[in-house]
């Protein structure tokens, strides 16, 4: 029964479309990394990029040979978009992006890590069957079906991160719509829009549409009476998404989602009116299915488990950023602080303070002063980079830290060496302070 639903045949058209589409796009963030400079200012001219731990052979790659890295993904990207060489070309930017992904954390994104996911997805799927090079090239492998597991697995993944995405918004200050004034606060000088985005219904619009729009689109676009009106609502959201946030590629690849959705006819009809369509009732079981069961399986439980485990760890997600990452919470929270670094010189006892700006560049300034496993690596670089001087030092970090724009309160334990602590990605640091019960309250204005 499962094996028959999982492998029946299904027209293929909106998978080919999708290939073409994302190909473009992933050939768009990649050159226009390079254009907006990026690159330049994220992983060429910082001495070190807050890699995910683990990663650290990745700083290696680092340098002036990011150039030449984002136009050989562009390329790739293109490739893709033609379904040219699809499976190797998709392979290779998927690797290669996964490595932009790890490399670095003070540009972190959800929409990244989406997008990393997408890759390794498509990878596997067979969307240069039709509507490619590929199969111009080599007609034996042109198909105009695919079989449904492919569709269930893209609208599964799409349906997990609106759904996360609509969860984590329920919290106080997203719902009593503080925080997404706080998101307006900035854009008063946006054209035409600027003042009206000042209002306080338009706050309370934007909480409550984002929740239930991320909430109920996949839904609306899996029942037909409500397809067309759910596609008309994610274009005016996403396109608003990306006229005020700037937030790169994903407000269209989220557009594009819809190809799922849609019928094959009318798909058909509006883009590739020469195809032939696929009407048969084929099962077409292979010798691998249990192999693709497996491994959808487990990928999904991990999907649906990684934005849970913050509720695993001490304390609350928002103060100890334990679990935030891999979780879909996108624009939910705005964190500053300001943080002071302590050295002590184990052999003469001396302590004074270190100007770890030297060693970061502008992004990583700024982020490492609200990020307890940045402030940890940061203290690994300094033991390292004194070590190199012939010095063992101790490392201390004292921090403040507010949210959403709230009374900064101490973050760190100022008396614990974080050079000798180790790192557990399973277990809270004990070194970050309790959050205050109040560490969201606003500071009074005079």
């Amino acid at each position: 029964m499962v094996t028959k639903f999982l492998f029946k045949q299904n027209d293929n058209i909106g998978l080919v479309l999708f290939r073409a589409v994302f190909g473009f796009l992933i050939s768009v963030e990649a050159f226009g990394a390079l254009a907006t400079g990026w690159v330049r200012y994220t992983l060429v001219e910082p001495p070190f990029t807050f890699n995910f731990i683990g990663f650290d052979f990745l700083q290696y790659l680092q340098g002036d040979l990011m150039y030449y890295y984002f136009v050989i993904m562009g390329i790739f990207g293109i490739f893709v978009m033609l379904g040219y060489k699809y499976r190797f070309s998709m392979i290779a930017y998927a690797i290669m992006w996964t490595g932009v992904y790890l490399m670095q954390k003070s540009s972190y994104n959800n929409h990244y890590y989406l997008m990393m996911l997408l890759c390794w997805i498509m990878a596997f799927l067979p969307a240069n069957r039709w509507f490619s090079l590929d199969a111009k090239i080599n007609p034996e492998i042109k198909s105009p079906s695919m079989p449904r597991w492919v569709l269930i697995v893209l609208i599964l993944q799409v349906w997990i991160v609106y759904t996360y995405a609509s969860l984590a918004k329920m919290y106080p200050d997203w719902l009593d719509a503080s925080m997404p004034a706080l998101l307006m606060s900035s854009k008063s000088d946006f054209w035409l829009v600027g003042e009206l985005l000042q209002e306080s219904w338009v706050h309370w619009c934007i909480a409550y549409t984002g929740l239930f729009f991320d909430l109920l689109i996949v839904p609306l676009m899996l029942w037909k009476r409500t397809r067309l009106l759910g596609f008309i609502i994610s274009i005016f959201f996403h396109l608003f998404n990306s006229f005020i946030f700037h937030i790169g590629i994903f407000p269209y690849m989220s557009i594009a989602f819809a190809l799922f959705f849609f019928s094959p006819e009318i798909l058909q009809k509006r883009f590739l009116p020469k195809k032939i369509l696929y009407t048969g009732e084929e099962v077409i079981v292979p010798k691998h299915k249990n192999l693709i069961i497996g491994v959808f399986s487990i990928y999904f439980l991990f999907q649906l488990g990684l934005p849970l485990r913050h509720w695993f760890f001490k304390d609350d997600v928002l103060w100890t950023e334990e679990g935030h990452r891999l979780s879909w919470r996108m624009m939910l929270r705005a964190k500053s602080g300001s943080l002071t670094v302590w050295i002590k010189d184990k052999k003469t006892n001396l302590k004074s303070r270190y100007n770890y700006s030297k060693i970061l560049g502008v992004k990583q300034n700024a982020a490492v002063t609200t990020k307890p496993d940045l402030m940890w690596q940061l203290a690994q670089k300094i033991k390292a980079v004194e070590a190199e001087k012939g010095r063992d030092v101790a490392v201390y970090m004292e921090s403040v830290v507010r949210v959403n724009d709230g009374v900064y309160h101490p973050f760190t334990d100022p008396n614990v060496d974080l050079a000798t602590v180790e790192w557990n990605p399973f277990k809270h640091s004990e070194w970050i302070l309790p959050s205050p019960t109040d560490y969201n309250e606003k500071p009074v204005k005079e």
